[in-house]
C-alpha cells in the first residue's frame, strides 16, 4: 500500500489545471451501454476509480481504443451476456461505486442484469432506494440472491414510462433512471430529479444520441422514450471537486495561485463559499485567481451568529468539499460550524486533526465546530490514514501546512478521485514524496 511523505510548510506558485471530472465520467462511460455505436468521450481523467470502470467495460465486450491520453472511443457493439452473469463481473462491481449506474443502461438494452452490492467510500450508510424504486416504477422486478449477496433485475416485456417522484435527489440515482428511461416506451417524468452540471451534462449527451430529454438543469425531467440511440463526441467539464481543494491549498499555506479552465459558470456557489471564509478569489475569465493572504477572516452571518457552511443539493454545496472546508478554516480567523447533512461517518477523520493540534469540536456525526487559529499557530506533524477520498485530500492539505513532515497512509483512496497529485502539486512548489 502506497503512503505520502509530505513535508509542510512550502507555498505554492504558479499555476494548476483541473483534470476532467470524476463523477461526470463514471455517468456517461456507463451511459456508452446504451448505443451499438461509437461514443468519443475526451478530457477522461487518469484515476483509479474512473480506470477501473473502462476495465469493468472492456471485460463486458466493449471496445475501447485511447485516442489520446485523455480520449477514448467506446463501441458497445456486443455485449458478453456470459461475462454478466460471472463471479468477476459481480466482484469488480462490487468494488466500485460508480458500477451501479451499469443498472439503468443494461435492463434498458438487455432486459435483465444480476449486480452486486458496491462498495466506495466508508463515509456511512448510503442507501440504494432510489436506484432500485426508480427502476420498480418503470416496471422492472428484481429478486436477492443470497448466495451470491447480488440482486437480478427482470423486464422481460420491457420498460415503461411513468410518472414518479423521488424520496431524494440522488445524483446517481437521477442519472440511473435517466439512462433506463431513455429507451422506455412512453414518457417518464422525474420530479425531485438531481440538477447538477454532470447530471445536466450526462441528459445534453443522451440528446446528442437522439433522446428526447427536456428540462435539463431543473429538477422535472420529462423523458420520451426512443427506439434506439446512435453515437457522439462529448468533453467532460473540469472537476469542480478539484478545484475547490486548490483554492483550498492555496488559502491555508499562503499561496499565489491560478487555477485555469475551470468552468467557472458550472462551480456554482463553490466560489462564494470560500469568499464567507475570507479568502479572496478573482476570476479572470475562465481561470480563478488566488492572491497571496497571510489572514483570512470568517464572515458572520448578519445578526452576528457563528457562520454555517452546510451541505445541500445543487445548487446547494456539494457535500465533497466540506472535508476540505473544515481543514481550510484550522488556520482562518474566527469560527464556523461544519453541518455534514448527507454522510453519517465522514466527519470522523477529524480527530487526526485535532491530534495535529486544530481546534475543533465534534459535536455529533454531522457537525464540527472549528476555532482558526490565524496562521499564529501552525499545525504538527502526523501520521495518518486516508479513509476516503475527501478525507485524504483534506489530510494532504492539513500536511502541506504542518510545520515538520506528516505520512498519509492508504493513499490509492486519493488517487481513486485525483490525478499525478503529487506530482502537479510538486509542479508547483509542493514537496511530497509517493512512497510504495
Amino acid at each position: 500500500m502506497a503512503s505520502f511523505i509530505v513535508e509542510g510548510g512550502h507555498r505554492l506558485h504558479g499555476s494548476i489545471t483541473p483534470s476532467g471530472a470524476k463523477n461526470e465520467a463514471l455517468q456517461v462511460l456507463c451511459a456508452v451501454l446504451l448505443t451499438r455505436e461509437t461514443v468519443t468521450i475526451d478530457h477522461i481523467p487518469d484515476i483509479l476509480d474512473v480506470n477501473n470502470l473502462i476495465e469493468l467495460l472492456q471485460a463486458m465486450g466493449v471496445q475501447v481504443e485511447r485516442i489520446s491520453p485523455r480520449k477514448y472511443a467506446f463501441t458497445a457493439r456486443d455485449i458478453d451476456h456470459d461475462y454478466l452473469e460471472s463471479e468477476d463481473f459481480r466482484k469488480r462491481c462490487n468494488r466500485l461505486r460508480g458500477s451501479v449506474m451499469l443498472i439503468g443502461p443494461l435492463l434498458a438494452r438487455l432486459g435483465k442484469v444480476t449486480y452486486a452490492k458496491p462498495g466506495g467510500d466508508k463515509i456511512g450508510r448510503r442507501r440504494l432506494d432510489t436506484h432500485f424504486q426508480g427502476m420498480l416504477n418503470l416496471g422492472a422486478r428484481f429478486e436477492y440472491n443470497s448466495d451470491l449477496l447480488a440482486y437480478t433485475f427482470y423486464a422481460e416485456q420491457g420498460l415503461q414510462g411513468q410518472y414518479m417522484l423521488l424520496d431524494e435527489a440522488s445524483v446517481t440515482g437521477t442519472a440511473n433512471i435517466v439512462m433506463a428511461a431513455v429507451k422506455a416506451k412512453g414518457v417518464t417524468t422525474i420530479y425531485n430529479a438531481a440538477c447538477e452540471p454532470y447530471l445536466q451534462q450526462l441528459c445534453k449527451m443522451l440528446n446528442r444520441m437522439g433522446a428526447k430529454i427536456s428540462g435539463v438543469g431543473s429538477n422535472l425531467l420529462t423523458i420520451e422514450g426512443v427506439e434506439e440511440l446512435h453515437g457522439t463526441s462529448h468533453t467532460l467539464l473540469p472537476d469542480m471537486i478539484e478545484v475547490g481543494s486548490f483554492i483550498g491549498m492555496a488559502a491555508i499555506t499562503g499561496s499565489e495561485l491560478t487555477i485555469k479552465d475551470v468552468s467557472y459558470n458550472d462551480l456554482g456557489i463553490i466560489p462564494d463559499t470560500f469568499r464567507r471564509m475570507g479568502i479572496k478569489i478573482e476570476q479572470q475569465g475562465d481561470d480563478i485567481y488566488i492572491p497571496c493572504q497571510e489572514h483570512y477572516q470568517i464572515e458572520s452571518f448578519l445578526d452576528g451568529s457563528i457562520l454555517n457552511i452546510a451541505d445541500a443539493p445543487w445548487p446547494g454545496l456539494t457535500p465533497d468539499l466540506l472535508s476540505v472546508i473544515l481543514v481550510v478554516a484550522t488556520q482562518a480567523r474566527g469560527s464556523v460550524l461544519i453541518h455534514q447533512k448527507m454522510f453519517e461517518s465522514r466527519l470522523f477523520f477529524v480527530d487526526k486533526l485535532i491530534d495535529m493540534g486544530a481546534q475543533i469540536i465534534l459535536c455529533d456525526p454531522h457537525r464540527a465546530v472549528v476555532i482558526g487559529h490565524d496562521h499564529k499557530m501552525q499545525l504538527k506533524r502526523n501520521n495518518m490514514t486516508s479513509p476516503d477520498i475527501r478525507a485524504g485530500i483534506a489530510m494532504l492539505i492539513a500536511a502541506m501546512s504542518a510545520d515538520g513532515v506528516s505520512r498519509i497512509d492508504h493513499i490509492d483512496q486519493i488517487d481513486r478521485g485525483y490525478e499525478r497529485i503529487e506530482e502537479r502539486l510538486n509542479a508547483i512548489g509542493a514537496h511530497i514524496i509517493r512512497e510504495e
